[in-house]
């Protein structure tokens, strides 16, 4: 009898020794004369215990982690092939992990479960049945789906998708185009990547689907360079699906047209901007555009366009399955379905939770994260990027949502959420933020140019005691200026976590 293991190939348990795991568990089970079948899946987002190796058993799968080459010999020895737990990394039965129990995965439903590049494993496991669905379904019956579900980008800026593809649908034009927003550059974000690793062909068929609501064409995926193993791992699915007859000029036989590109990025933090996106995508330099026109009407190449980000794009196909009723049934408020949310910096379990809005903060970094990894107290966690407030613990225990963080001054942005134990300097951390923006800004506006060079310099007279009480005015009064005045939201935002640790931590300035 085969026994079947699973260990990832995503990036981070590649990093952690994935393939070398994989050819000593191969080398062991010749060794041993017993026969395996060995998959490489996507990960479950559990990188703390990667590489996770999971063995099916007739119970469901049962996991051991973290896995190194050396361990491998003894979990054979404790029975690895029938998926007993005697070995001390054993986890048991992987859905019974409480970090993944507790989760509501929409998005991520097939993540860790599927071989990335099976299209076999894929359409077992719901797939394409959102396509399948929306081929049957008139354009603007697809977008009225959109909007029941209440889907908002989860790029970070959070306008209803729905919306956006009603603008493109109603604008007249010979061409139009589909863009995904793939240029994941916020500190502590991996939930794009991920998508595009574990489960490339549900982001190709969001976008399949976004192509058939407003009329589009064509789509590109901007992927930002630093993601070679994502770039391969699309190119592969794309070229796979169109032979599948899920893209190309005849999708499924209905004579309807969708083709898909990647495209990869510069580097450059200002492309995780629509607009500086859309620049960067036409061969210029990704300078933000001036507002109006919206690409929603005069996007890429002058026509109208929906540039959407992946995790937008990847809950198309089950609002589509499943209608967008089901979707808005998760979540609160004006906040509807799931988000996932990235744990990073010093935490003790770091990883990915797909959550319904609604969750609190401090549920999310005591109960999943498990605190900080050094053990120290935690003092601040920033969410959303470095664009993003600091938050002390005064604000922990506020619902993830969009609403009630932008009541707090805060934002969800793309969901990242880094955590400082109590050693960390808050006053460098504003320093950081000012600087980061003097090195991303494109440079089109003075605010945002000029501003953050200043905003460096006046925390740096600040924290040597230069006139201390006239320069924390003076820092004030920039932030605003930069607020308010900047073009978009590189130089609108950056003020954020500045004002955040003048508020909440002084002292340290």
């Amino acid at each position: 009898m085969t026994t079947k293991i699973f260990v990832p190939c995503d990036t981070t348990a590649l990093a952690m020794g994935a393939d070398e795991v994989t050819a000593r568990i191969e080398a062991e089970a010749r060794v041993r004369g017993v026969e395996i079948e060995l998959v490489r899946n996507g990960s479950r987002g559990l990188f703390w215990l990667e590489p996770l190796v999971e063995v099916e058993t007739e119970d469901g799968r049962v996991s051991y982690g973290p896995v190194e080459e050396d361990d491998v010999a003894s979990l054979f020895d404790a029975g690895l092939l029938e998926g007993k737990s005697e070995h001390p990394l054993s986890q048991g039965l992987t859905e019974d992990i409480p970090y993944l129990k507790r989760q509501q995965r929409l998005t991520f439903a097939r993540a860790g479960i599927t071989d990335p590049l099976s299209i076999d494993d894929y359409r077992a496991h719901d797939g394409f049945k959102g396509l399948e669905n929306a081929l049957k379904l008139g354009p603007q019956t697809i977008v009225d789906e959109v909007k029941a579900s209440g889907l908002r980008g989860r790029g970070g800026a959070a306008f209803p998708t729905g919306i956006k593809w009603q603008t493109v649908l109603d604008t007249h034009a010979d061409q139009k185009y589909i863009v995904c927003n793939a240029d994941e550059g916020d500190s502590g974000t991996f939930a794009d990547r991920l998508v595009m690793e574990c489960d490339p062909y549900m982001l190709i068929e969001g976008m399949a689907i976004a192509g058939l609501a407003v009329g589009a064409t064509q789509g590109y995926i901007y992927l930002r360079s630093e993601y070679p193993l994502a770039q391969r791992i699309l190119d592969t699915a794309i070229a796979r699906a169109e032979a599948a007859g899920y893209l190309g000029e005849n999708i499924l036989g209905s004579r309807r047209r969708f083709d898909l590109e990647v495209r990869l990025g510069a580097g450059a933090y200002i492309c995780g901007e629509e607009t500086s996106l859309l620049e960067s995508l036409e061969g210029k330099r990704g300078l933000v555009r001036f507002k109006p026109p919206l690409p929603a009407i005069e996007g890429l190449f002058g026509q109208p366009t929906v540039v959407n980000n992946v995790l937008s794009l990847a809950a198309v196909p089950f609002i589509l399955s499943h209608g967008g009723q089901a979707y808005a049934d998760y979540g609160m408020g004006r906040s509807r379905g799931t988000l996932a949310l990235q744990l990073a910096g010093n935490v003790k379990r770091g990883g990915l939770i797909e959550l319904a809005f609604g969750t609190t903060l401090r549920e999310l970094i005591e109960e999943f994260g498990g605190g900080t990894f050094s053990g120290r107290p935690l003092r601040a966690v920033q969410v959303g990027g470095p664009l993003c407030a600091y938050l002390p613990e005064s604000q922990w225990d506020t619902p993830l949502d969009y609403e009630a963080f932008a009541a707090v001054g805060a934002g969800l942005g793309h969901g990242g959420v880094v955590m400082f134990d109590d050693t960390v300097d808050m006053g460098e951390q504003a320093r950081f933020s000012m600087e980061f923006c003097t090195v991303e800004s494109c440079g089109k506006c003075t605010p945002c140019r000029i501003g953050s060079t200043r905003g460096v310099e006046v925390i740096d007279r600040i924290r040597a005691g230069e006139n201390r009480e006239a320069n924390l005015a003076l820092l004030g009064e920039l932030c605003e200026t930069m607020v308010d005045g900047s073009l978009c939201a590189m130089g609108g935002m950056t003020p954020f976590p500045v004002q955040s640790v003048m508020k909440h931590f002084p002292e340290d300035l």
